[in-house]
């Protein structure tokens, strides 16, 4: 197993080791956890690509691995009462439809890769969760942080609403059947 797919794997293991800190209301050491995974997530592609280094492994485990992170600090915060269930919501459904998207993609013979959209919304939903558990971890420090938070996870569900439209209009064909 190479570098890249090593750095993959280990931010699927961290991802229960985030999701228990965080459900033990350990704020800040679930957000160096959550931190270390999402630095991961940037070596595994980089070092794949300038190594040549890229594999089918690795294409499909590493959206998979991103997925669970983000994922799994949506449902710690629903878990705790800090979101509402609907932007998490949002945001895994999108997911659930693009990988779908790319799925049928794949039956037709065609590839859809990764947009801008899709890695600014990614970047998005990154920031806005470790914004949040920053903001849950300071405590009294910060009034209303459970509130704050809650707009820090609907800001990055507009953005992936809108990555989402953009894979729609972009892929359309994908759902055109040929004849």
């Amino acid at each position: 197993m190479n570098l890249p797919n090593k750095l993959t794997m280990s931010r699927l293991i961290l991802v229960p080791i985030f999701m228990a800190v965080m459900l033990m209301g350990h704020y800040i050491p679930a957000l160096v956890v959550f931190c270390v995974a999402a630095i991961t997530d940037f070596f595994d592609g980089y070092l794949a690509r300038k190594k040549n280094l890229v594999s089918s492994f690795g294409k499909i485990m590493d959206p998979l691995a991103d997925k669970l992170l983000v994922f799994s600090a949506l449902v710690c915060f629903i878990q705790m009462d800090v979101v509402s269930v609907w932007a998490p919501i949002i945001i895994i459904a999108r997911e659930f439809f693009v990988t779908s998207m790319r799925v049928v993609a794949v039956s037709k013979g065609k590839v859809i890769a990764a947009s801008w959209w899709g890695k600014i919304k990614t970047n998005v939903q990154l920031f806005a969760i470790i914004g949040a558990m920053l903001i849950l971890g300071l405590g009294d420090v910060v009034p209303k942080g459970a509130l704050i938070a809650e707009i820090l996870i609907w800001v990055s569900a507009i953005f992936t609403v809108a990555s989402w439209v953009a894979y729609i209009f972009e892929n359309i064909t994908v759902f055109k059947d040929e004849k």
